[in-house]
């Protein structure tokens, strides 16, 4: 097994984006569109456009700029869609990569999602007993097969129909041969926003994939709200009642680029805000504030605009080396980090030090960075984390493994800072991160992995009763 050097971060889910335009090189610009989006996905990207005619997909395990290294779709379409993924439900396969295209009675379909169904294995398992055949382990084709064996005469009755038997979380773009469709589930877990551009209409995971390609944001999808977008241009339909809202609150934590708008909050203003509260709750003292960078910078200088201690950059980050593993059997597996991360001696060195991160989720790469801080010569490394513990696991598309590996759903914040080998450690509270988020209702965001509180069903495998699947889950066996 490789040692992988982010395991103390959330993976982030998956990237999508959608282009109507006939006015534009669709799939040029869902190339850039991705692109902007690789931080939310780095193990596979795939791009599929028509012409009203054709239909083609190109995908492959790697970064975009692997990917599509030689060339892109060549079909000079007028729609396009596409994926960058990791993987949450489905091993890291080819096989798994998405767009997912299929030939079905209607003509052909492709379909990128980012989420996780959270009764998929029920609903494949019922789809195979009536014949389906699967060629992937993916939740998303379940969502393909159910809209291809729909008897709904257009394609947007069939994904309405194919909504009404899924639960969890999902944002899709589905592509036919002369329609696209945007959807976000009636919770709202996974941004998505609604862009134009030449006349043309663009979807997408985040805002900062519309400045790319110079699209204008015109407004976030609602949960449960479906777009459907041809040359009649776009209408939208109500596809599910009102729901509890419950937009993932990671995207502001940790998920989202600071330079996107989700929900008409700016994330970089968010995590400044955190910042300002956890200097506002910790009461730290010390010479320098620095951040694990980064995803911790906003939070740090909010934390030393608020303190008036001065921000430094401790830690340098290699931005050269894409995505590092190291073989566990070596025998310095600091290496990891160090390849990643280096302190900045000549900042650090006699110096107390307040550094700041988003999250802890198993407390090995924490560990790491206080130790090589206190070897280039750091007096003390007082953590501040812009986030509650995580002490649960969420079902709605992010991997934070089973409940056993989270630090914080075994031990207390001082055994957490034990283990760390920090002096202090300061988990911002939740009242904090609600007053961190000022333009979003707090009751419209979800908190599961902080206090359990799951605002939708969570799996069943069907290999147990339910009740006592959720509470082993939740809370351990």
């Amino acid at each position: 097994m490789l040692f992988d050097i982010h395991a103390d971060k959330l993976k982030e889910e998956c990237g999508i984006y959608g282009i109507y335009s006939r006015g534009n090189n669709v799939a040029l610009s869902t190339y850039w569109g991705l692109y902007a989006l690789q931080h939310r996905g780095q193990e596979s990207a795939g791009i599929a456009v028509t012409d009203g005619r054709e239909m083609v997909i190109q995908r492959g395990m790697g970064l975009v700029n692997e990917v599509f290294r030689a060339e892109l779709p060549s079909l000079p379409g007028h729609i396009g869609i596409g994926h960058v993924r990791y993987s949450t439900t489905g091993s890291s396969l080819l096989i798994n990569t998405q767009p997912l295209m299929v030939s079905y009675s209607g003509g052909k379909l492709s379909l990128a999602h980012n989420g996780n169904l959270t009764n998929a294995h029920k609903l494949r398992s019922e789809l195979e007993k009536m014949g389906s055949v699967f060629q992937t382990s993916i939740d998303s084709e379940v969502l393909v097969n159910l809209i291809a064996r729909s008897a709904k005469s257009t394609i947007e009755d069939r994904v309405i129909e194919t909504l009404d038997k899924v639960e969890g979380a999902y944002c899709l773009v589905v592509m036919s041969q002369d329609k696209l469709i945007g959807v976000r589930d009636p919770h709202g877990f996974r941004p998505l926003c609604l862009g134009k551009l030449n006349g043309g209409w663009v979807l997408a995971s985040e805002s900062c994939a519309l400045d790319t390609v110079g699209a204008e944001l015109i407004r976030d999808i609602e949960p449960g709200e479906m777009v459907v977008i041809d040359d009649s241009g776009l209408r939208s339909i109500k596809y599910a009642p009102d729901n509890r809202l419950a937009l993932c609150i990671f995207e502001y934590i940790y998920f989202s680029r600071p330079d996107s708008i989700i929900d008409g909050q700016s994330v970089y203003q968010a995590r400044v805000q955190m910042g300002r509260q956890l200097a506002r709750e910790s009461g730290f003292k010390a010479d320098l504030v620095i951040s694990v960078p980064d995803s911790g910078t906003p939070a740090a200088i909010g934390f030393s605009y608020e303190s008036g201690i001065p921000f430094a950059e401790g830690l340098m980050k290699n931005r050269y080396i894409g995505r590092t593993f190291i073989q566990p059997e070596q025998k310095n597996r600091d290496l990891g980090v160090r390849i990643k991360l280096n302190a900045v001696r000549s900042v650090v060195k006699d110096k107390s030090i307040i550094m700041v991160d988003d999250s802890i989720v198993r407390g090995t790469t924490s560990g790491k960075i206080v130790k090589m801080l206190k070897e280039a010569g750091a007096k003390a490394v007082h953590m501040c984390v812009s986030s509650p513990p995580i002490g649960f696991p969420c079902y709605y598309g992010i991997d934070t493994s089973v409940r056993k590996e989270l630090i914080a759903a075994s031990k207390n914040v001082e055994q957490i800072r034990e283990f760390i080998g920090a002096d202090s450690l300061y988990y911002l509270s939740l009242e904090g991160l609600h007053k961190s988020i000022q333009n979003v209702n707090y009751g419209n965001m979800c908190y599961a992995c902080f206090n359990s509180d799951y605002p939708a069903q969570i799996p069943c495998q069907g290999q147990c009763d339910s009740n006592k699947y959720v509470f082993e889950q939740t809370h351990g066996t």
